[in-house]
């Protein structure tokens, strides 16, 4: 759909209008049917303590007004708009300065830094960001610190530990 791209940011600045922040826009469903799957968060909250029910469904009916005039998107379009959970995914460079001292996965295309294509450790934010080098800083359970190039990264998410 060629739409995706313009659609995409009018639904982030509409989200920021309301107080939150999008954390993750996934498209599925087809062209007839798109699915569109979005996460929020409110931009002060740290980790498990996110966006409630309601402020989801706040936040789809006020979208929906928005994409029901849209005229690049089919009328059968699904909206599924959902907290990121406690898992939250971290998508932008904002997001790891945020969450900077959490305890992180990240998941890479290929074996990270000789290890393993899954490592977790303490998040100690971004080197080099905004450049072809930008790279995920991480302490290590051993104490050991690594940076792991973003280009070598799937998936970042905060790891939930039960207290």
């Amino acid at each position: 759909m060629r739409a995706e791209p313009e659609i995409a940011q009018g639904l982030e600045r509409r989200v920021e209008e309301l107080g939150y922040e999008v954390v993750e826009l996934r498209w599925g469903g087809s062209g007839r049917r798109p699915l569109l799957k979005l996460r929020i968060d409110r931009p002060d909250t740290v980790p498990g303590e996110g966006v409630t029910v309601d402020e989801c469904a706040k936040v789809s009916r006020a979208l929906e007004f928005w994409l029901d005039e849209y005229e690049g998107l089919s009328e059968r379009y699904v909206l599924e708009v959902s907290s990121p959970g406690v898992d939250r995914p971290l998508v932008r460079p904002r997001d790891f300065e945020r969450f900077k001292g959490e305890h992180v996965a990240v998941k890479g295309k290929e074996v990270l830094i000789g290890k393993s294509t899954r490592i977790e450790g303490e998040l100690l934010g971004l080197a080099d960001p905004g450049t072809d080098q930008e790279s995920v800083r991480l302490r290590l359970s051993s104490g050991e610190e690594v940076s792991v190039p973003r280009s070598d990264i799937r998936k970042t998410h905060l790891v939930f530990t039960w207290k």
